[in-house]
Formats: C-alpha cells, structure tokens, sequence
C-alpha cells in the first residue's frame, strides 16, 4: 500500500484535477450503485456532508439513539447543519421500521419540526458490528418513497429522504454476501470509510448522485476538507479495494473465535456478526476501564462500549497469533 502511494499520479483535488482521486470517486460510486462520489478526509465529514444534502436548516434527522452521527460526531451536524435530532431505542443497533415510522413527522404540519432525513448505520459501530437486516433497509425504503407531504418539502425533493452511515458497509457485504450496490442503491447518501477495516491510512466517501455530489464539493470546502494532491492517499484507497476485503472474513473469523473463548469464563458474551466482540461485564462485576488498564499493561488494546460494556475489534493487523494471545490475556484477567 504504501509503494502504492509512493507511485501515485497526483494533481490539484480542490480543482478537480487529481486523476487517482477521480478514478477512485468513480470506482466506489460504482460500487454503491450511484452516479458520482467525493474523497473527504473524514468519515464524520461524509456523515455531514450527506446529512447537509439532504435535510434542510431547521428540519430533523432521524436515527437510533446511540448512532455515530449522534453520539460521536460532536454535535456538529446541529452546530454546522441546522438540524435538530430524535432518536428510537433500538437493540444493538438494529433497524426496526415500524419505529421510524411512528417517529416521523412529514412536512406540511405547521406546528411540528419535519423530518428530512433518517440515518441508518450498517455495521452498527456502538450496537457491537451488528449487520442490518437487507428486509428492514428495503421496508424503510418503501416507506420513505411515499412518507410526506411531497408538494410541501422546502427543497423540493418530495419524500423523507434517506443516508446510510456505511463506514462498515464492506464488513456488512462480506458477511452476508449482499452486493454493494443493493445497499447502497436504497440509500440517497451512503458514507462509506477506507480508514477502518479496509486498512487504509486516512480517507472516506460521500455517494450520491451527481447533482448532490456537485452541491456535497462546495460543502466540503466550506467545512475546510478541500485538499490537494490527495492522490497519495486515493492510492491507498485503490490498493485496500484491490486487496482488502474479501480478507474481512478472516476477521470475521476471529472475532467469533475470540468470542468462544472469551465465553467460557463470561455469560455476556455477545455473538459477534461481523469483526466486533462485546462484552457485557456487568454480572461479572468487572469495570471496563479497570480490565482496559491491565490488558494495556500486558500488550492488549480494547474499548469500552459503556461501564461494563467492552468491544474488541479484529482487523487486517490482528493475526491468528495476535488474536490468540489476546484472548489469553483476556481469559487470564477475567
């Protein structure tokens, strides 16, 4: 990966004139199904720029309530976005439409905040890489076609509009096997990360159509995410979707053997369904930040998810010996 970048023909991004960072736009908004994408250098910025797109100043965003967008961007889509936010209770994360549904607020009632947009999250990063279910995304898609007053939207886009937060769509693809682009397709806006577990130094994408990606360039200069010859970190993008994920599922594979490890000393174990290993400690009376502490001690990196909640990630620098000694250090301290 690195060659990769050394080697790369790079140009002027912020003029539209670096030709890896437009092959790789093109690349992944084929895969998504979509016409156009845009590099950005964060996945919380393709998270705003997507919600900007589609929810206009004082409308609401929709979504669960511990997702990305809300619990660990900073509050920026309401300080930069003008938006407001409500959020359903959801088990791990996962989508239940008839939620959505009940929460919605369609456009034309004077006395209520409309619902612009509703953000669903696939993988689920604080649900523990739990994978939405293909039924439930198409439902909401169904259902959003039709939600609203489509004469009264102030932009003129008629339905309840749709961004999938897919900084782990690829870990979600090889899990279940679903194409790309029958996620992305269902979606307005897709984000998606080259950063996590297709392994590559810094970058994201915004997806969309053209006309929104159009609008999404100016946004991006707006929030300061206008770069240069970012070819070299583009290359690095096209090396991860070369070489990087269908290997996911060796991560996938280690995280279920880590979590039967971790199982025989811990009834909180959760099943993991894609690279994510939770945890729950809390019948075990052991703290998060305490366990955290000696594993760090003894050369093992884990989060928490909470007080009692801990998170294990498998990624493409976790080998089998890596993963089996975490799990012995993890075994030995609990």
């Amino acid at each position: 990966m690195r060659a990769a970048m050394a080697a790369a023909e790079v140009g002027d991004d912020v003029y539209g004139e670096d030709p890896t960072v437009l092959s790789l736009q093109e690349r992944v908004a084929g895969l998504l199904g979509h016409e156009a994408a845009l590099f950005t250098p964060t996945g919380s910025m393709a998270n705003m720029l997507g919600v900007r797109l589609l929810a206009q100043p004082g409308e609401e965003v929709l979504c669960d309530t511990v997702a990305h967008i809300v619990r660990a961007e900073l509050g920026g889509h309401a300080a930069f976005g003008a938006v407001t936010t409500r959020t359903w209770t959801a088990d791990r994360g996962r989508l239940d439409v008839s939620q959505v549904q009940e929460l919605a607020a369609p456009a034309g009632n004077p006395f209520l905040v409309s619902t612009g947009v509703v953000v669903v999250e696939n993988t689920h990063n604080f649900g523990g890489g739990t994978v939405q279910p293909l039924d439930q995304l198409r439902a909401l898609r169904d259902w959003a076609d039709t939600a609203g007053e489509l004469a009264s939207r102030p932009n003129g886009t008629g339905a309840i509009r749709l961004h999938l937060d897919g900084a782990r769509i690829w870990n979600a693809h090889v899990a279940t096997g679903v194409p790309l682009s029958a996620y992305g397709t269902l979606f307005d806006t897709v984000a998606v990360c080259l950063s996590k577990g297709l392994g590559a130094p810094v970058g994201s994408l915004i997806v969309g159509s053209s006309d929104l990606i159009t609008q999404a360039r100016w946004w991006r200069k707006r929030l300061g995410g206008g770069m240069r010859q970012v070819g070299v970190l583009a290359a690095a993008g096209h090396y991860a979707l070369d070489h990087h994920i269908q290997r996911m599922a060796e991560d996938h594979a280690r995280a279920t053997r880590l979590a039967q490890r971790l199982s025989q000393l811990s009834d909180g174990v959760v099943a993991p369904e894609s690279n994510m290993v939770v945890v729950d400690l809390a019948k075990d009376g052991i703290a998060v930040e305490e366990l955290a502490a000696k594993a760090r001690a003894e050369g093992v990196l884990i989060s928490g998810l909470g007080p009692y909640r801990l998170r294990l990630v498998t990624h493409l620098d976790v080998d089998d010996a890596a993963c089996d000694r975490a799990a012995d250090v993890l075994c030995g301290l609990l």
